[in-house]
Parts: structure tokens; sequence; C-alpha cells
């Protein structure tokens, strides 16, 4: 029982960004803008946030400084997203292109800026944000190891972001509206909702999202950011397409990837793995070979919405 606890405790942590990341590019895509920039912003967010927490860690430890570097990292993907925004909707750049552009630019960046500023490219911090037990919760059989036992507030964070954007998406004006310019433009200009609007709110809000993924995705694994978050963005991203841009799929993705994450780091742990075998290799690439043959197969059969990466053109039909 306790392999099964800690195979699950380990799933989440990896599972909880890959699902905020990839539902902030769902927000983007549903208003009919390609978010590649995933990677860059959650390198961004993730630099801001830590170096923040490090900075400050001493005079306000604990979750109060967690908090505020959340809040400093969901403000710096805001601030990333506005230029792919103007890129993509006021310039009508190429969206692809501009996402590049972001994730070249951000791992430059965070390690020029943290060289500048601590002589090195990392980043340390100490963690003082493991919930050792929530109180009462945490006694509650079965469930209180499961999820109220060594866990991050990040966790109980995650769902709630899952939660509040499936309703916010299609229980809402505001998602039906983004739905819509997402899928036809035209007809939603036509009954006066403006398109430029709601795309940016998409991708501002897509922003926001990926920018806390970086700091929710280094927090539990590591006390050293080092300019990378190992390819997470583009993880979300095949989150994003194998869920079928929908929030409920979504989240039986990133479980199935935070799964296989879990696999890749924690093999050595987990005694019928580590008695396999099997060259320690196979087990850090079976994360992206997942990812290749889930996509094979999946691929086709999802819709992305109709209008997305198309630059808006007022006169089009």
């Amino acid at each position: 029982m306790n392999m099964f606890y800690f195979i699950a405790q380990h799933t989440m942590v990896f599972m909880i960004p890959l699902m905020i990341v990839a539902l902030g590019g769902l927000f983007a895509e549903k208003s009919g803008v390609v978010n590649i920039a995933l990677e860059g912003k959650m390198i961004m967010g993730a630099f801001t946030g830590i170096l923040f927490i490090s900075t400050f860690q001493d005079r306000l430890s604990g979750q109060p400084i967690l908090i505020l570097g959340l809040f400093v990292a969901l403000s710096t993907g805001v601030l990333v997203s506005l230029f792919h925004a103007y890129a993509a909707i006021n310039l009508k750049a190429n969206q692809i292109i501009s996402g590049i552009s972001i994730n070249m630019f951000a791992p430059a960046f965070a390690v020029y800026v943290s060289r500048l500023i601590t002589g090195t490219q990392n980043v340390h911090f100490s963690n003082q944000f493991r919930i050792e037990s929530v109180p009462v919760f945490g006694d509650i059989p079965i469930l209180g190891p499961l999820l109220f036992q060594n866990t991050y507030i990040t966790t109980y964070l995650g769902f709630i972001i899952l939660a509040v954007s499936a309703f916010v998406l299609f229980k809402t004006k505001f998602g039906l509206r983004l739905r819509a310019c997402g899928e036809h433009p035209q007809a939603a200009d036509s009954v006066g909702v403006s398109v430029v609007k709601m795309r940016y709110s998409g991708v501002l809000i897509s922003g926001a999202l990926a920018g806390l993924g970086g700091v929710i995705y280094t927090i539990p694994i590591t006390t050293v950011f080092s300019g990378t978050v190992s390819g997470y963005g583009f993880l979300a991203l095949a989150v994003l397409i194998f869920g079928g841009w929908r929030p409920g799929r979504i989240l039986f993705a990133a479980f199935f990837f935070g799964l296989m994450q879990t696999v890749a780091s924690s093999y050595a742990a987990i005694d019928f793995l580590r008695e396999l075998e099997i060259p320690a290799h196979f087990y850090r690439m079976s994360p992206f070979i997942a990812t290749l043959i889930v996509l094979a197969f999946t691929s086709k059969n999802t819709m992305a919405p109709k209008a997305v990466g198309q630059p808006y053109d007022k006169g089009g039909r």
C-alpha cells in the first residue's frame, strides 16, 4: 500500500503542472490563437517566481512566500503573453513563429539575468513548502495518505483551476464568446463580440496559467532552478491535444503523462521496475516515447477549434 501512495503522490507532482499549463493552452486555442510558447512562458514564470522566493525567503518563509512567488510568476506569464498576443492579433504575424521566438528567448534571458544577479545560472531556494499532514483530513483512511499527506498547496490549487476553467468555458457568457471566436470569429463579431478583446483575454489567461505552472513544476522536484523546465511546456501541448481541447479529458491525459514521468524519474524506488533490470535510459525517455505513440493514434480523432491559428480578418467569411 505504501508503494501505491508513493506512486500516486509522485504522479500528482508531475500531473498538476502539466494540467495547469495545458489548461492555459486551452484558453488561448479556444480563442483562436495557437500557443506553442507554453514552454517559454513556463520558464519565465519559474525564473521570476523562484528568484522572488530565493530573494525574500529569509524575511518571509513558508506558505505566504510561496503564494507571493506564484503571484509573481502569474504576472510574468501575463506580461510575456502581451508580446505574443500583440504579434498574433494586432500584427497578424505567424503564431507559430511568434511562439518559437518566446521559447528561444526565455531560457537565454533566464540564464543571462541569473548570471548577472547570482553569478551563476542557478537560482537556489529552500523548499519549506511541503505539508506533512493536513489537519483532520490527513487522518482519513486511504484518502488521507493519498491526498492530504506529504503534499503541497499547489495540488489543491491545480484542481481548483480545473474546476473553474471548466465552469468558465462552458457555463458562462465569457466562455461562450471565447469559444465562438475560436470557431467562427466572423459570426461572433456580427453579434457584437469583440474578437480582439476575447483573443487577448484567452492569450493572457494562458500566459498566467503557464507562468504558474513553471513554479508549480519546480517547487516539489528540486531546490535549484537552472533556466529550464525540461520540455514540460511541449508535453503540456501533447496533453492538450490528447485531451481533445476539453478540461475533463485534459485531467486524464495529464494523469497519464504524469504517471509516465513518475516511472522515468522514480523507477529505482519502485521495486518491480527495478527488478526488471531495464536500462535507465529507457525509463528516462519513456514519457517522450509515450507522447509520440499516443499522438500518432489519437491526433486524427481530435477536433481543434476551427479558426485556431488563423489571424482574424473582419471581411473574411
